[in-house]
């Protein structure tokens, strides 16, 4: 799977995408790729850091499209991209609401 491409859409890619792109290729190696990635989040500009976020939600996005394809795998991709922006961002932008009782 092209990680890469999805991350940087039509722009320049991120050093940042390494670290996310080898937590999207090995579920078990993300809990000690966290902290890391965070770090260099938390280094980057404000713009680099908007494009950042763009390229969790492109992921996500991704992940919801591609579902009925391989379901494990699109959720832990939704699931990666989530808690990093979770972590990094406070929120999540695509957040699920809750359904509306009418």
């Amino acid at each position: 799977m092209d990680y890469l491409r999805i991350l940087t859409g039509k722009e320049q890619p991120l050093p940042i995408y390494k670290g996310v792109i080898v937590a999207l290729e090995n579920p078990l190696a993300f809990p000690d790729l966290l902290e890391p990635i965070y770090r260099e989040a938390m280094s980057l500009d404000d713009d680099t850091l908007d494009r950042f976020r763009f390229s969790l939600m492109r992921l996500q996005l991704w992940a919801d499209v591609h579902r009925n394809e391989d379901l494990e795998k699109a959720m832990h991709i939704k699931y990666v991209s989530q808690v990093l922006e979770k972590v990094i961002f406070g929120t999540l932008v695509m957040e699920q609401g809750e359904p509306s009782v009418d």
